[in-house]
């Protein structure tokens, strides 16, 4: 090592020597002899002798030579008018003088995956790219409807209820990005910062939308392949002495200012920020626009742009400035035409900006039979523009993606895969990696990109081989056009059945003998939802999906044609994966349900008698906990990241996401997944739930909470709970504490979980002053009566009618099983009766009957107030008054009653309330599925009264904790560092975007 040190300084030395203006021979000579008595003597691992050195040609042969200097008189330096040798010098120089320092690695963290990420890929096994002229032509096509283009000057400055704008949370997250951004735009004339919300309004709305969801970051990254094929078309014509005479124009134009006067031509936003001023540009033929062109197009559908045009709407606008910026971009919209009274002509059209007549123009124009959105709106979108896309194949990109430049110049080598066989047959499907944009911030974006990641990598991989299942789970991958377009298209359209309309392009593929494949060389960045509730909207919709999978013909075909290793592998991949957490979740219901029976029946207390040690059943039960804590699901996140990233980051990632309560957010998941997948198995009526893209750090009320999840988790959570409390109260084994711990700490957590996981990801969960104000607001929502067209958003009452919605369209089997799955509330009053002190150990079956008495009075009892409270209660309010009294005065009348004559006990009052609330609750839901029977009658009335108190009850037992949580200090300050982890470590001012407490000096 220390020769190599010496030979680069003397290589340094000998390279300054020949860039000065007057070079010295003798200078030179001595630094020459230096490096050869370097090498000769200390660079050789065994010292040689003069004859060994003779022998390899490294000494003269001749004896005289070596009694003086070896290069005196054999050095002869290029005449200074040799450019060519001077300039290679200076580069020689810069290499050698060049060090890898860390100040010259990128501070942007983006900017250093993107380069590991492009050095990394260029090693992997990918095909030979051909020129331009003869490589494969494609489009891509992207569905739109009505999601953000551009945010506008308004979006920007408006302010949610923290006092946090859009662009203020942009300039917290993207700092050193903002810093540049303010720093090149003063660089080309900005005087005042101010300017920006004036003369630079354009350059800030983009860079603001460049890094949201909209739809102008999607078109700047898919134009990234015509910039790059007009790059790759230039190189493929350019001969050696074409670069080297554009470098020199190149020089001399940076040196005289010549960029300027071209920039100025150009609009500022293009000029800024789309880098369309790449000096390469100046280089170009003038046939490479042309090669691009005809190689590549891009079609957006959107399907309601002629509608948006009509209306003026600002949306149609910014379609058309993307137009104008982009050459290559076409737009395919469906027109309506009023031909007659009530009579409609239906177009799909195309168009495009024609840059010479500065205006839109229609390139085709084609008749529909009918209205486009016969049956699911997004897969309608992209039949309809299917037919204006060219070339042997089409990249399928949703809204939500992105694209890089370093990305785009490898689509070459990604087509020519089609002329590759994979197994017996050629692939139809190009599957390709997606890169999660969105998991930068909040752990919860973490948790979701670390997942999808896994997926989309190791996941897909071995899905396309060896198992040879990989189907087509969402929209980077690349579809052989032609065999698509005479095989049925890319997509299903089917109302309902086609919800998840990705995954039956892969079941059509693999029915008619398609062949997927996956690809790791190339990727694509994706957006994915980053809020709790945007998540968990997004995995009902896959659940919903799957269970409308399951019902679907492409499943039952390819489980009758796949050979059975594939059918497995599919089962697992597919609906299989899905059924197994229901599985799970049913066994933990089963396993609770049936230690209940045991404990109620006295089955447990005689089994117990018998037995001394109960521990190894506790420990054999319990094995569950492994599976409900996310653990299995974590698994392939942990190879996945020790394979990009090592072993040890792996673990200690990991670890790291247990810290930040993973488990807690995987748990709360499954029953997501289970609940809605169950429900659409049982009665269909699977829906398309718009996620929303936007940046989520503002608090979500209680009220929206109990909205999203009280039937899928709130509910289900405390029935585990309950059935935990009365196990624990009437079990012998449960006053073995350890025992008891040990056998029900998993469902504990499941429970936990199930209840406090939207909170505990809700930014500012925990502010004593915001859950003060959330349960205000949720207990309008549950009084408010309004009316007919009342939002579920604004009252409990329409809110509860759409959560019956699925009971509408089921069939008589859903109902059946539903009322069937209903009876288990009543278990709750028959195992309980037996304990109360006035059943007297009695074991009969008329103790059971009689307690139904005790529901049809308190039934009564809600009746006569009611009846009561309608006719009394405004204008003779002292009846009202009354009645209650003497109710009141009659309940303690009974109590006393049974205290004296019977064995009934005061404590009986509050178990027998574990008995019946249960029961009421059954008889509600069982009420719910008659109710076409029972709407007509006044009964109908006292059933919504009852379920808007069972409402407000569960409402308080799930703001219990969190209003405890609330209460305690410090614990505010503790979940924003658990939610939002990943910004602490990076430095961001996370408490002033969550708090809303911003600088003065920020704009």
């Amino acid at each position: 090592m220390t020769a190599l040190s010496q030979i680069h300084t003397k290589v340094i030395k000998l390279v300054e020597l020949l860039a000065k203006p007057k070079k010295d021979v003798n200078q030179v000579v001595n630094t020459f002899q230096a490096l050869y008595e370097i090498v000769i003597r200390d660079f050789f691992e065994e010292n040689k002798s003069t004859e060994q050195l003779k022998e390899e040609g490294l000494a003269p042969r001749n004896p005289d030579a070596m009694a003086g200097f070896l290069f005196e008189n054999a050095i002869e330096l290029p005449d200074p008018s040799n450019e060519n040798f001077y300039r290679q010098v200076r580069r020689l120089h810069t290499i050698v003088t060049s060090r890898d320092s860390m100040h010259n690695i990128p501070a942007n963290l983006e900017a250093r995956r993107r380069i590991a990420f492009f050095s990394n890929s260029l090693f992997m096994n990918m095909p030979h790219a051909p020129q331009v002229e003869k490589m494969m032509a494609f489009s891509v096509l992207t569905p739109y409807y009505n999601e953000e283009v551009l945010y506008s000057k308004e979006q920007l400055r408006t302010e949610n209820e923290d006092g946090i704008s859009i662009l203020y949370y942009l300039q917290t997250i993207y700092d050193d990005e903002w810093k540049n951004f303010m720093e090149r735009l003063r660089r080309e004339g900005m005087a005042k910062d101010d300017e920006i919300w004036t003369t630079r309004l354009r350059d800030l709305r983009l860079w603001a939308s460049y890094r949201g969801q909209t739809l102008a970051r999607t078109v700047r990254g898919m134009m990234y392949y015509y910039r790059a094929l007009k790059l790759q078309a230039f190189l493929d014509s350019a001969s050696e002495m074409d670069i080297r005479k554009g470098e020199r124009e190149l020089g001399s134009m940076r040196r005289d200012g010549g960029f300027e006067g071209y920039n100025s031509e150009r609009s500022s936003s293009s000029r800024s920020l789309s880098r369309a001023s790449s000096s390469v540009g100046f280089l170009f033929k003038g046939h490479e626009y042309g090669t691009a062109l005809m190689k590549y197009t891009y079609v957006v559908a959107c399907q309601i742009y002629g509608a948006q045009k009509a209306k003026k709407d600002p949306h149609a606008e910014e379609i058309l400035y993307l137009m104008k910026q982009n050459e290559a971009l076409r737009v395919a919209y469906v027109d309506e035409v009023s031909t007659g009274r009530d009579e409609r002509d239906y177009y799909s059209v195309l168009v495009k900006y024609d840059q010479q007549l500065q205006m839109e123009v229609e390139i085709y124009r084609v008749k529909l039979p009918g209205p486009l959105k016969l049956g699911e709106g997004k897969p309608e979108n992209q039949n309809h523009a299917l037919i204006f896309t060219r070339g042997d194949a089409v990249q399928t990109i949703d809204m939500n993606q992105d694209n890089y430049f370093e990305e785009a110049l490898k689509m070459r080598n990604l087509l020519e895969e089609y002329r590759h066989y994979y197994g017996i047959r050629k692939p139809t499907i190009l599957g390709v990696r997606e890169h999660i944009f969105t998991g930068s911030v909040s752990s919860l974006a973490w948790f979701m990109s670390a997942q999808e990641t896994s997926f989309v990598t190791l996941g897909q991989r071995v899905l396309a081989n060896p198992l040879k299942v990989r189907m087509h789970y969402g929209h980077p991958d690349v579809f052989d056009r032609f065999w698509f377009l005479s095989r049925g298209g890319i997509s299903k359209a089917s109302r309902v059945i086609n919800i998840s309309e990705d995954i039956f392009a892969g079941f059509n593929c693999t029915l008619r003998g398609g062949n997927v494949t996956h690809h790791e060389y190339i990727q694509v960045g994706k957006g994915r939802d980053v809020g709790f509730n945007q998540i968990s909207m997004f995995e009902a919709k896959v659940a919903s999906g799957n269970g409308e999978q399951v019902l679907s013909r492409d499943v039952y075909r390819l489980g009758h044609r796949l050979d059975f290793f594939r059918m497995l592998s599919f089962f697992y991949t597919t609906v299989g994966f899905f059924f197994n957490t229901m599985m799970v979740i049913l066994t933990v219901y089963a396993f609770l349900w049936g230690r209940l029976y045991l404990a109620l029946s006295g089955v447990e207390g005689s089994a117990l008698a018998n037995s001394n040690n109960n521990a190894a059943l506790g420990a054999i039960l319990n094995q569950q906990f492994i599976i409900q804590l996310g653990l299995f699901t974590a698994l392939p996140m942990i190879v996945e990241n020790s394979l990009e990233h090592g072993f040890l980051q792996a673990i200690w990632d990991f670890l790291t996401m247990q810290l930040q309560l993973s488990s807690v957010f995987y748990t709360f998941s499954m029953g997501t997944r289970t609940h809605f997948f169950g429900r659409t198995i049982l009665h269909g009526g699977a829906k398309y739930r718009a996620t929303g893209r936007g940046f989520v750090v503002q608090h979500k009320s209680f009220a929206e909470n109990y909205r999203l999840y009280a039937r899928s988790h709130f509910i289900k959570a405390i029935e585990l709970g309950l059935i935990l409390t009365v196990y624990a109260s009437h079990s012998p084994v449960a006053k073995d504490t350890f025992v008891y711990i040990a056998m029900t700490i998993s469902s504990w957590f499941l429970v936990i979980s199930w209840i406090m996981a939207p909170f505990v990801f809700n930014p500012s969960g925990f502010d004593w002053l915001k859950t003060v104000y959330d349960f205000d607001d949720f207990m309008n929502w549950i009084w408010y009566r309004g009316g007919v067209f009342a939002k579920a958003e604004e009252s409990w009452e329409s809110w509860w009618n759409e959560e019956q919605d699925h009971l509408r369209t089921t069939g008589l089997w859903g109902k059946l099983l539903e009322i069937t799955l209903d009876l288990r509330f009543f278990f709750f009053q028959y195992g309980i009766v037996y304990q109360l002190g006035i059943a007297a150990d009695s074991t009969s079956v008329a103790v059971y009957l009689l307690s139904w008495i005790y529901v049809l009075v308190a039934f009564g009892i809600y009746l006569l107030i009611s009846y009561a409270r309608e006719k009394y209660g405004a204008k003779e309010h002292i009846y009202y008054r009354l009645v209650q009294f003497l109710v009141i005065i009659l309940a303690i009348l009974v109590i006393i009653a049974l205290l004296k004559f019977t064995a009934f006990k005061f404590v009986d009052l509050f178990t027998s309330l574990l008995a019946f609330i249960p029961t009421g609750w059954g008889l509600l839901l069982i009420a719910q599925v008659f109710r076409p029977f029972l709407q007509s009658t006044r009964l109908w009335n006292s059933v919504v009264s009852v379920a808007r108190l069972y409402d407000i009850m569960f409402g308080v037992i799930v703001m219990a904790p969190v209003a405890f949580l609330s209460w305690m200090p410090g614990f505010q300050s503790m979940q924003t560092r658990i939610l939002f982890n990943e910004a602490f470590s990076r430095g961001l001012r996370i408490f002033q975007i969550v708090t809303g407490k911003k600088s003065k000096g920020d704009l």
